[in-house]
């Protein structure tokens, strides 16, 4: 995979793989874009999206980085433990769609598997254009929590969506 190494205020100017996608260029993309959710780092996470992308995500609507990152920032500060699995379910040109689903517990303990769909299209650079997520929220015990790998990067060798029935 081609990263680019960017430091917090500067511009990327391209996000390799690059559309349009094959199925391979989009699985890889959608890998990366797990990848830095997984890192829980809201500037890192802002760097895959244009500068003026615009977002959809529950009742927010993010428009540029700025605002993607305070969007994050709040998101991480009250969904502890995060850990995200995303898949690729189909891909068009510079447009991808992904399902996903994420676990995390509150403040109080109360853990959360949340199920979502997303949106994707990119600029021919490699940015995100426009992200539009729809996510439904299924409260659940400790016990019944699927996604076991210490905080960060997935390893390659956990189950995914659907190995795991979800």
């Amino acid at each position: 995979m081609d990263h680019r190494t960017v430091r917090r205020g500067e511009n990327v100017t391209e996000r390799p793989p690059l559309p349009p996608f094959t199925r391979e260029t989009a699985i890889q993309k959608v890998r990366q874009a797990e990848d830095a959710w997984n890192t829980r780092d809201p500037e890192k996470v802002a760097l895959a999206y244009s500068v003026d992308s615009r977002w959809r995500n529950r009742t927010e609507f993010p428009h540029g980085r700025p605002e993607i990152v305070d969007f994050l920032t709040r998101k991480w500060a009250k969904e502890l433990e995060y850990r995200l699995i995303k898949e690729l379910w189909a891909c068009e040109g510079n447009r991808i769609a992904v399902r996903f689903a994420y676990e995390c517990h509150d403040a109080s303990g109360n853990w959360f598997r949340s199920f979502g769909n997303e949106n994707w299209q990119f600029g021919a650079d490699g940015l995100m254009m426009q992200r539009h997520a729809s996510i439904n929220d299924l409260p659940i015990t400790e016990a019944d929590r699927k996604f076991h790998w210490p905080l960060g990067r997935r390893p390659d060798d956990h189950p995914g969506l659907s190995d795991l029935g979800l």
